[in-house]
C-alpha cells in the first residue's frame, strides 16, 4: 500500500477508535459512608450532582443489585423525595447509558438535554432484580441527564458511562474516513492488477 494511504488509514483507525477507548464508567464503588449510605460529592466524577437528589447505596439488599462492585446510586428515601435526578455535565458530553435494577412494578427512563433544550428521550426500562442496561439512544452531545422513575426510590443505578463529545467523530467525518478507506483498497487492488498484466506481458 502506498505510505500516503497507509497513513491515512492508520489515522482513520485511530480516530475511530478514540471514543471507544475514551469512554468513563463511574462505578460509585470509591464512595463509602456509614450504614452503607452516602451522599454522592457534587462534583463526583467530573459531573455536577448538586441537583441530582441521588445517594450511594453499598449494602446488598434484594432488588436492589448491582452491577459491578457494591456502590450504586438511589434516590433519598423520604416521603414526598424526588422521582426524576439531575445529573450535569460541565461540558458537553455523549452519554452512553448505565446499569439499572430495583422493583418490578417500577421503570426508569432517561431525558436528555442541551442548552436547556430537551433532545432526546431513551425508552422505558422495566426493572428487574437482575441488572439491565438502559441505553441512551442518543449519540449527539448532551449536557445534562435527567433520571426519571415512576416511583421514589425504586432502582439503583449503577456504572453510568459517558465519553468526551470532542472525542466523538460527526458522522459524516465517518463516511468520509470509509469512503477514503475503500478508495484506498481500490487502487492497491488497482495497482495490484497493473502490476501482475505488466509481468504477464
Amino acid at each position: 500500500m502506498h505510505p500516503i494511504f497507509r497513513n491515512f488509514a492508520l489515522g482513520a483507525a485511530i480516530a475511530l477508535g478514540a471514543p471507544f477507548a475514551s469512554a468513563t464508567v463511574l462505578t460509585f464503588d470509591d464512595i463509602v459512608g456509614p450504614d452503607g449510605y452516602a451522599a454522592v460529592p457534587a462534583n463526583y466524577g467530573g459531573l455536577d450532582w448538586s441537583a441530582s437528589g441521588l445517594s450511594v447505596f453499598t449494602g446488598e439488599q434484594a432488588p436492589f443489585t448491582a452491577h459491578s462492585g457494591q456502590g450504586r446510586v438511589t434516590t433519598d428515601w423520604i416521603d414526598g423525595g424526588a422521582v426524576a435526578s439531575t445529573i450535569r455535565f460541565l461540558a458537553p458530553t455523549v452519554f452512553d447509558g448505565a446499569w439499572f435494577s430495583g422493583y418490578a412494578d417500577s421503570s426508569v427512563r432517561f431525558d436528555l438535554y442541551f442548552g436547556g433544550q430537551l433532545v432526546a428521550s431513551s425508552t422505558s426500562l422495566q426493572l428487574s432484580e437482575s441488572p439491565a442496561f438502559l441505553d441512551a439512544g442518543w449519540n449527539g452531545a448532551i449536557d445534562t441527564v435527567v433520571v426519571s422513575s415512576a416511583f421514589q426510590a425504586s432502582y439503583v443505578m449503577d456504572d453510568l458511562t459517558f465519553e468526551s463529545a470532542a472525542q466523538v467523530p460527526e458522522p459524516g467525518s465517518l463516511a468520509l474516513m470509509a469512503a477514503g478507506l475503500g478508495l484506498a483498497g481500490a487502487v492497491r487492488r488497482t495497482r495490484t492488477r497493473t502490476r501482475s498484466g505488466t509481468r504477464a506481458g
